[in-house]
């Protein structure tokens, strides 16, 4: 059998006899929760006890009457009826046992008590015995054999119980036959005494057996009810039938409910034209109602079909399945099924596909989107020999906007361009955001050669008018580059990339100009060659550092990690941004040999703070498709003599994108070294939903645009929180707000339940000696 309810053993019991009697802990179940259904109807034979040691008392006392002095008689019946009276009160404290767990005190006090009642039989049997006849003695010992075989009999349920007694008063019997020279009788009575214990041991271990199938049927039943309560409860199912004119028949109650009405209205009304609501006349309905229509009209039985309703003013999504009803005689009367609202499950569904698709900050499609449009165009031009085009828009001076007034500006601003640019695009164009301040459109019938150039002049025209955000003027531009396809690629991946570099060249430019793609890029290609030349000595040189930006508890707002920022000061080209020169290097995968001097840099700062804090590396895609990579983590720990849960890897959806099985089996080798794994920037780009499935990430980072859209009190922004924290709760994953700039975000954060934050409220990025810093600091304080 499977395992009974928490804290009891499986069935059939295969407990020895001291863990059955209690004088054990169990191999399996747990020693209190067995004990409270052994002793939870103990006290209710305490008043048989007590009647039966009163009347085997009485008995004695008169049996002896002439042989013992009256006081002492006396003195020992009321010595036992005092000890059995103490037994039934320690008893009656077992009466609501089964409220709460029995305590090994209490399991000790009880077997003592009964023990006491035990010392006035040992008395009669070792002292009356001797001074009377062998007829008194044989008596004596017959009520007393009557009180041993009675208690096994009543006091089953709690083992102990019978053995104390029958022991202790079963070897003084036995004793004081030895005693008298009854060696027979003595012999005789022994082995009673041990029929009668193996007996309650047997009897003791069916009682238990049976409690425990007791308890897990009593909470099965309570599962059951508590299921069935809530199913009512949440009254999501409803029965529906029609007749042969398709009008309602026998509402239900739960039915009416779903249609907003009361059972008697709606009796005998249509039913397509009671849920098609005002359209209905005009025949403008969902086409769902059509199908819905088409499978009554077949008489065909359904199942699970989707159909929108408009209840009122509200559109719901109901799940129906229906199968037709015929009389006795086979005619076709009608139809009868289930229905169920699942408008909150469809909405659900939305909401995920929403964010797999479309970027939430600006409400166009992201990166995945626009790969699919540009793709559909490229496979339209090769059918219909036209061609296609795809543009990449960056926006000019947005950095500074965003340095000098905040991301929160910074994101209103991206919003309003977003809707000027999605007002310049007509049918066959589709615009998009890739990321950051960069977007992108894909046109999908470029045969036109200055149609591209047209939009592209728009889309600067547009974007360059200034902005009004929160009382500032803001003025910015836009830097188009342009690819045709299929001249200028045969493939997705290759038009972007060729309209990446022809962003480069309006970018060189000066911004605020369009260029289309040309082989020759002679000045993109030497700033390249020299970038990366240099960028290929920059470790030797000890031309990059790190910095380090703290995350801190949410609650305690304790640091708990620094996340590892690398940094390069070149000899010749000065403060490189990590936004030029990281790229480049994954490009020319220069990004391995920085990598591992990145990791290796990370573990030795991180030994010097304290051992609950971690460093948090980001790692590419290039990294992870290293055959060596973990190898190169494996040598960073050992040389710097990190332990290994203080390293958290954080990856980004893209490194799947190349490689998805390759990166998988590298973050599970990663994981297997006991280093933590977190999922950065989630929800902005690429779907994620399927690698939270996969990996067993150990945080989600929650983007900036999240935190600070959820600042500005957008329902969106503060529904995806929520939504991404109780999914990783779900997954006991933790989360990660970035961008919190202030206290009200911070406070916002944690009432929305992340349980980390990193932003400049807490800290900007910092020297390696200023994290040293700041964590001694804060120790000294605590």
């Amino acid at each position: 059998m499977s395992k009974n309810p928490a804290g009891l053993p499986k069935l059939p019991l295969r407990l020895g006899p001291l863990q059955v009697i209690g004088l054990r802990d169990p191999d399996e179940g747990d020693w209190a929760r067995l004990r409270t259904l052994q002793y939870a109807d103990l006290y209710k034979s305490s008043r048989i006890r007590f009647a039966g040691h009163g009347i085997a008392a009485i008995m004695v006392a008169a049996l002896y009457l002439h042989t013992i002095p009256a006081w002492i008689l006396g003195i020992w019946l009321i010595a036992l009826l005092g000890a059995v009276a103490n037994s039934g009160r320690v008893d009656r404290h077992f009466a609501n046992i089964s409220r709460r767990q029995m305590t090994r005190l209490e399991y000790r006090k009880q077997a003592g008590t009964v023990a006491l009642c035990a010392v006035p039989w040992i008395t009669a049997l070792l002292f009356f015995a001797p001074v009377g006849s062998s007829t008194q003695h044989f008596g004596l010992w017959t009520l007393v054999a009557m009180l041993v075989a009675g208690g096994a009999a009543t006091s089953s349920t709690a083992p102990i119980s019978t053995i104390v007694f029958d022991l202790i008063v079963g070897v003084a019997g036995v004793s004081s036959f030895v005693i008298s020279g009854d060696y027979v009788f003595g012999i005789a009575s022994f082995a009673f005494v041990v029929t009668i214990v193996a007996g309650a041991l047997n009897s003791a271990r069916t009682n238990l057996s049976a409690r425990i199938a007791e308890a897990g049927v009593a909470e099965k039943d309570e599962v059951v009810s508590l299921l069935l309560r809530e199913f009512e409860e949440k009254e999501s199912d409803w029965l529906w039938q029609v007749d042969n004119n398709r009008r309602l028949r026998s509402v239900s109650p739960r039915f009416a409910f779903a249609l907003g009405r009361e059972p008697a209205d709606v009796e005998g009304e249509r039913f397509i034209q009671l849920i098609g609501g005002d359209n209905f006349e005009s025949g403008d309905v969902p086409r769902s109602l059509h199908d819905l229509v088409e499978r009554l009209k077949r008489r065909e039985s359904f199942s699970n079909l989707l159909v929108q309703a408009v209840i009122g003013e509200q559109r719901r999504w109901w799940e129906l399945s229906g199968t037709p009803i015929r009389d006795s005689a086979g005619n076709y009367v009608g139809f009868r099924g289930v229905g169920s609202d699942v408008t909150e499950q469809r909405e659900s569904d939305e909401k995920i596909a929403y964010l797999a698709r479309y970027d939430t900050l600006t409400g166009l499609p992201n990166r995945l989107m626009l790969t699919e449009a540009l793709g559909e165009a490229m496979r339209y031009s090769a059918q219909w020999r036209t061609r296609c085009a795809f543009l990449m828009i960056d926006l000019d001076r947005f950095k500074s906007v965003n340095d000098s007034l905040g991301h929160l500006v910074g994101d209103r601003l991206l919003a309003k361009v977003s809707e000027r640019l999605n007002s310049v695009c007509t049918d066959n164009e589709r615009c998009g955001r890739l990321g950051g301040d960069e977007f992108a459109v894909v046109i999908r019938d470029a045969t036109d050669h200055t149609r591209v150039d047209r939009i592209a002049e728009t889309i600067i025209e547009h974007l360059s008018q200034p902005y009004i955000v929160d009382n500032h003027t803001l003025f910015i531009g836009a830097s188009v580059g342009s690819a045709i396809g299929p001249r200028d690629g045969q493939s997705v991946e290759t038009l972007m990339r060729n309209s990446d570099l022809a962003l480069y060249r309006a970018k060189d430019d000066g911004g605020g100009v369009h260029c289309t793609y040309v082989p020759s890029l002679h000045a993109d290609a030497e700033e390249r060659r020299t970038l990366e030349l240099s960028l290929r000595h920059a470790i030797a040189k000890e031309e990059m550092h790190l910095n380090f930006q703290p995350v801190v508890n949410a609650q305690s707002e304790g640091i708990v990690s620094f996340e590892a920022l690398l940094r390069w000061t070149s000899e010749e080209h000065g403060m490189v941004s990590p936004a030029k020169f990281i790229p480049l290097a994954e490009d020319t995968r220069l990004i391995v040999p920085i990598g591992k001097w990145v990791l290796h840099e990370a573990c030795r700062q991180a030994t010097r703070w304290p051992e609950e804090i971690k460093v948090a590396v980001n790692v590419s895609g290039e990294q992870l498709l290293e055959p060596n990579f973990t190898a190169t983590v494996v040598e960073a720990l050992a040389a710097t003599g990190l332990p290994a849960n203080r390293l958290e890897l954080e990856v980004t959806e893209s490194v799947f994108l190349r490689d998805g099985r390759t990166a998988n089996e590298a973050l599970e080798a990663i994981i297997a070294l006991g280093c933590s794994i977190a999922l950065d920037d989630f929800g902005t780009g690429y779907s994620s939903l399927g690698y939270l499935r996969s990996i067993r990430f150990s945080t989600i980072k929650v983007d900036r645009s999240f935190v600070q859209g959820a600042a500005q009190e957008s329902p969106e922004s503060i529904a995806i929180i929520r939504a991404v924290v109780a999914m990783a709760q779900s997954l006991e994953m933790q989360t990660t707000a970035e961008g919190v700039e202030t206290v009200e975000q911070a406070d916002m954060i944690r009432e929305l339940g992340c349980t980390k934050i990193q932003g400049y409220y807490f800290g900007r990025p910092m020297e390696a000696s200023e994290a040293y810093s700041l964590v001694a600091k804060r120790r000294n304080a605590a």
